[in-house]
């Protein structure tokens, strides 16, 4: 999850809206990242969720389903919104817990 949004954020870097929307491979990449991050949250286990309800797993699953089936029905401005006011605050939850010796390890 962490490493799909770290993606997102570094694709986005320093782009505005508008120019989200002129580029659509930067649209696809993002909606491809956020897919990746709800699919790995649908795999966290049930206890765990319990464990971390600060992070919106119904949500990101729910996304992930639209970006999945309904690809027709996607609106940008709201993939903008979840990427620049939301996904900064989740991954800053998610590091947190996290141990980095976990990411040591996801890394390779």
């Amino acid at each position: 999850m962490l490493d799909a949004a770290h993606a997102i954020l570094d694709f986005i870097e320093e782009t505005s809206f508008e120019r989200y929307l002129q580029d659509r491979m930067l649209q696809l990449a993002v909606e491809r990242a956020l897919e990746i991050i709800g699919e790995a949250a649908r795999n966290v286990s049930p206890e765990f969720r319990l464990k971390h309800p600060e992070i919106p797993w119904r949500r990101i699953i729910g996304q992930r389903n639209v970006l999945a089936h309904e690809y027709g029905s996607i609106k940008q401005d709201l993939i903008w919104e979840v990427v620049t006011a939301h996904l900064p605050d989740m991954v800053l939850r998610l590091e947190q817990m996290i141990p980095p010796e976990s990411e040591e390890q996801e890394a390779k």
